[in-house]
């Protein structure tokens, strides 16, 4: 049993491919940063380099454009913002069933922090770091590290 479940993790895992994603203006649906490096892949850190006027948006879309092999009964997504190695933020994202052989576009609003509480772009700059875990239910599909610099 335990052998099964290995199998069909690594299945899983090697049939899971991020195709994109994009940063909007979540007011504007303006579109600040696009990106379509595979940024689910763990073999090394990931650097984006996003505008720094994405930090005066009241809210941020984040879209992700993701394809799966096999079917996943309860995808989900815990993102953890670590500035200079501490975790600042964290969040919890739930997708739902994802159809065997399926591309699918998975689009959240994540509300910002107050004006007087955001930290400056010089400050952030190179030591931001989002460390994304996808998920089957309890079942780790991938971990990946992004390094944001603010242009």
């Amino acid at each position: 049993r335990a052998k099964q479940w290995y199998q069909r993790r690594v299945r899983v895992m090697t049939g899971f491919k991020l195709n994109w994603m994009n940063l909007r203006d979540g007011d504007s649906g303006k579109v600040l940063w696009q990106g379509d490096d595979d940024l689910s892949s763990s073999e090394r850190e990931h650097e984006a380099r996003v505008p720094k006027k994405i930090l005066k948006c009241k809210s941020v879309s984040r879209e992700i454009n993701f394809s799966s092999e096999l079917e996943m009964k309860r995808f989900r997504l815990e993102q953890r913002v670590f500035f200079k190695g501490e975790c600042l933020e964290e969040w919890f994202f739930e997708f739902g069933y994802v159809i065997p052989g399926s591309t699918n576009t998975w689009q959240n609003v994540i509300e910002a922090a107050a004006s007087e509480q955001m930290i400056p772009s010089s400050v952030l700059n190179g030591n931001i770091v989002i460390e994304n875990a996808f998920f089957d239910g309890n079942d780790e599909i991938s971990r990946s590290r992004v390094r944001l610099f603010y242009v």
